[in-house]
């Protein structure tokens, strides 16, 4: 496991997180990329518990990541599982078990105050806090996808699922854009990757 870890996460972080899965009922399993999630926790029903993560995560998403996913299995052990899945009880393990990475040893120091705000309220998905979101991203393999707040008013873009969409304006936060094929109106997150679509001239 070591080894495996040493391909996807910083290497100052493995022993911490080597003493983390330190149980012999769980398991860590490196999975290929599911559009949906960056990781999942599963109870199995022999009793033992399951952690995966995305293959494609930069090293410091993957490491938060894989550190959300153990923060649900300690939650659980410590609590029961009558807990809310994302309520106080995981917030606080969460937050207890990442302190010991937030240090420039681990994350590049630009990320650091990004994370100290981030822990302070840790949501459900770390996309969801935009700030940290695309500083994560620059980390990422280059590809040919745009952020949304990139996108020309007017512009049509598509999702990964082949939707497309025209894109509106921006309200408070997020962005509004209109399903071509339905007429519905849906808002993005600004840090949401599409596809843009070239236009066609008449």
């Amino acid at each position: 496991m070591q080894h495996t870890l040493k391909t996807y996460i910083p290497e100052q972080a493995i022993p911490k997180i080597i003493t983390l899965l330190d149980h012999d009922n769980l398991t860590v399993k490196v999975k290929s990329e599911r559009k949906t999630k960056h990781g999942d926790y599963q109870r199995l029903p022999n009793g033992k518990h399951q952690i995966s993560v995305n293959s494609n995560l930069n090293c410091y998403r993957f490491l938060i990541t894989l550190i959300h996913e153990i923060a649900h299995f300690e939650a659980y052990k410590t609590y029961g599982k009558s807990i809310k899945p994302h309520g106080i009880e995981w917030k606080r393990t969460f937050q207890h078990l990442m302190l010991p990475f937030l240090n420039p040893e681990v994350f590049p120091l630009d990320l650091l105050p990004l994370l100290a705000n981030h822990f302070k309220n840790p949501k459900a998905s770390s996309d969801t806090d935009v700030k940290l979101a695309l500083a994560l991203k620059q980390f990422d393999e280059p590809n040919d996808k745009t952020y949304i707040f990139e996108v020309p008013f007017g512009s049509t873009f598509k999702l990964y699922n082949g939707r497309v969409f025209k894109m509106g304006h921006k309200r408070v936060k997020r962005f509004e854009s209109v399903e071509l094929n339905t007429g519905r109106t849906y808002l993005f997150n600004p840090n949401a990757e599409v596809e843009l679509l070239k236009e066609v001239n008449e």
